[in-house]
């Protein structure tokens, strides 16, 4: 099998270019900056799925669409000291989400805890962004959203669960703080859309049928999720003998946690079609900071949370594997590579980011295949 063809592209390059697409499809200057910032930050971290792979399919087509708001209307329904109820309006998630944990942040930095659940919000990029947040604050810090309808319950066939990511972050005293930033599926959206974009089948074990078969047929699966015809196994495979009744119980927690604590919308009511008809989204978010000081002296916290994890990676790994490793490491490491090396950008994706300098009419920027 011959290696696929790819191009490095620095970092800085691809969020200023973000950046400027998102300024041309009419978001604000600053608000463009943020969400190439969210973006970006993924594709620094190594995490393929979710960076400027998801630029043009995300965010830049459904703006276009006009079921995503370029401006983003960041309304406050409810607020207490340590809690909020956040409208977003169908406008950037990036932004709704960032702001959203800020607030959580500071009302922890008075009252020990703060919570903030968002509405109608759009999709808002990697769950770790806003963990690193949490983490930088000296903060413990969750997050989760539904999504579209993607997940079967278990001994069911049918999508009704979002990939609902339920995620953690918080602050050691290493170089990189712990960040579990996953689907509570085996795998996620993003994830197929990059195997899509190199052209492979996806492994089995991902994605049933309605016979409850697996299928690998990565091109058509992307369509038949969007059709209900297909669906993703929750995070432990299928049935209970391997824990799938796990993953589909966090999975209905995210849902419900997204929705039932902000009135918003939920399960089918997330397929973005009405009549046949493309329509805004309407996803929930909730996040929630926890405050260490007011439990612990931060610097204990931190070297306790960091010598758990380096008795983690210490201990007798498994034959055949050269090491352990501890979430957020891996990230980590990804991000001193990127940096010396720049993102991976694959002849598909060079498709969509050429087809949006050209629409957006950014032709100054030059990218490594112009050569």
């Amino acid at each position: 099998m011959t290696e696929e063809k790819h191009w490095l592209v620095r970092p800085e390059l691809l969020e200023r270019f973000m950046q400027d697409v998102f300024t041309a499809v009419g978001v604000p200057r600053e608000e463009a900056a943020v969400s190439a910032d969210v973006l970006i930050t993924s594709d620094r971290r190594g995490i393929e799925s979710h960076g400027i792979g998801r630029m043009k399919t995300i965010y830049y087509d459904r703006i276009r669409l006009g079921i995503q708001s370029p401006l983003t209307q960041f309304e406050i329904v409810k607020e207490t000291p340590t809690t909020a109820v956040i409208d977003g309006h169908d406008g950037m998630g990036h932004v709704i989400a960032r702001r959203s944990m800020q607030m959580a942040i500071d009302k922890a930095r008075e009252h020990g805890l703060g919570m903030v659940t968002v509405r109608n919000s759009t999709h808002y990029g990697i769950c770790g962004y806003y963990l690193l947040m949490a983490a930088q604050a000296g903060m413990v810090g969750v997050t989760g959203t539904n999504a579209r309808p993607s997940i079967a319950p278990t001994f069911g066939v049918e999508n009704l669960l979002g990939t609902n990511p339920l995620t953690f972050g918080l602050p050691t005293d290493e170089a990189f703080p712990f960040v579990i930033d996953a689907a509570t599926s085996v795998t996620q959206r993003g994830k197929i859309e990059v195997y899509d974009r190199a052209g492979k089948d996806i492994p089995e074990g991902w994605v049933i049928d309605q016979t409850g078969n697996y299928r690998t047929d990565t091109s058509q699966i992307l369509k038949d999720l969007v059709k209900g015809t297909c669906a993703l196994v929750p995070l432990g495979g299928q049935g209970e003998i391997t824990g799938g009744h796990k993953g589909y119980g966090l999975a209905t927690f995210v849902e419900i946690a997204s929705a039932a604590l902000c009135e918003g919308s939920y399960m089918k009511g997330l397929l973005g079609f009405s009549d046949g008809k493309p329509v805004p989204y309407h996803l929930g978010h909730f996040f929630l900071a926890i405050n260490v000081e007011h439990f612990v002296p931060l610097p204990s916290f931190k070297a306790v949370a960091g010598d758990i994890c380096r008795k983690l990676r210490a201990s007798r790994p498994a034959p055949g594997c050269d090491r352990i490793y501890t979430a957020g490491e891996k990230e980590y490491l990804a991000g001193i590579e990127v940096a010396e090396r720049g993102v991976p950008v694959n002849a598909n994706l060079r498709k969509e980011i050429d087809q949006m300098r050209s629409e957006c009419a950014l032709d100054g920027y030059e990218f490594p295949w112009d050569d």
